[in-house]
C-alpha cells in the first residue's frame, strides 16, 4: 500500500519502541504535517474484558470540557408538550410515527444522535434493524431515553460523547480536533479516560486496560503509557 508523503513524515516523528505520556503524544500530533481539513483526534482503548458477557460490558457517556469540535444534529421522538420542549431546546428535528417511513424507506440519516421520550420507544423500536447497526438507537444508559429532553439536548450539543466496547473489546472514540491544541485535547482525553476507568465492571478480572493509542483521522497511531 502506497502511503502519502505527509503520513511518512508523521511516522518519522514517532518512536515506535516507546509509550508516550498523553501530553507528549498530543504535542507530537501538533507538530505533524496537516492535511487540508481539521482532523479528529481519536482514542482507541483495548480492555481486558469480554464483551460477550453482559456483566463485562463497558458503556457510558461523558461530557467533554471542550466539546468534540463537531456540531451534533439531534433528532427527538416526542409528542405534545415534550415535542414543543424539544424544539425550544434546539433539537434539529422533532417528530413521531410519521418519521418511520422516512427513515425506513428514504434512508434519512441527517442527524447524529436520537433522543426519545419513554412513551415513544414502542415507535422507535420498529426501527431497531435500521438504527441498531448505525449505533443510533436511543438507550436509557446513554441518557437518550428520557423525559428531560431539554437536558439531553443541551448535553449533546455541549460535547457529550458515548463510549462503548466493540466486539473486539476496544473502545473507539473521537475526543476533539487537532486545532484544539494539546492542552484542551489533554483535558478532554483525561476526562474520557477517567470515565472509562470508573466504568470498570465488577466482573472484570486481571489487567483492565490493555493498551491505549491515539491517532488522527489520517495519521499514524501513538501508544500511550498507562502510568
Amino acid at each position: 500500500m502506497k502511503i502519502s508523503k505527509r503520513y511518512a513524515e508523521s511516522v518519522k516523528l514517532i518512536d515506535k519502541t516507546k509509550e508516550y505520556e498523553a501530553k507528549e503524544a498530543l504535542e507530537l500530533i501538533e507538530k505533524m504535517p496537516k492535511p487540508k481539513f481539521d482532523e479528529t483526534v481519536e482514542l482507541h482503548v483495548k480492555l481486558g474484558v469480554d464483551s460477550k458477557h453482559a456483566d463485562q460490558q463497558v458503556r457510558g457517556t461523558v461530557v467533554l470540557p471542550h466539546g468534540t469540535g463537531k456540531t451534533q444534529r439531534v433528532l427527538v421522538f416526542a409528542k405534545g408538550p415534550k415535542a414543543e420542549e424539544a424544539e425550544k431546546a434546539g433539537a434539529d428535528f422533532v417528530g413521531a410515527e410519521e418519521l418511520i417511513p422516512k427513515i425506513q424507506n428514504d434512508n434519512w440519516f441527517d442527524y447524529d444522535v436520537i433522543v426519545a421520550t419513554p412513551d415513544m420507544m414502542g415507535v422507535v423500536g420498529r426501527l431497531g434493524k435500521v438504527l441498531g447497526p448505525k449505533g443510533l438507537m436511543p438507550n436509557p444508559k446513554s441518557g437518550t431515553v428520557t423525559m428531560d429532553v431539554t437536558k439531553a439536548i443541551n448535553e449533546i450539543k455541549s460535547g457529550k460523547v458515548e463510549y462503548r466496547l466493540d466486539k473486539t473489546n476496544i473502545i473507539h472514540l473521537g475526543f476533539g480536533k487537532v486545532s484544539f491544541g494539546s492542552e484542551k485535547l489533554l483535558e478532554n482525553y483525561e476526562t474520557v479516560m477517567n470515565a472509562i476507568i470508573k466504568a470498570k465492571p465488577a466482573a472484570a478480572k486481571g489487567q483492565y486496560i490493555k493498551s491505549i493509542a491515539i491517532t488522527t483521522t489520517m495519521g499514524p497511531g501513538i501508544y500511550i503509557s498507562q502510568k
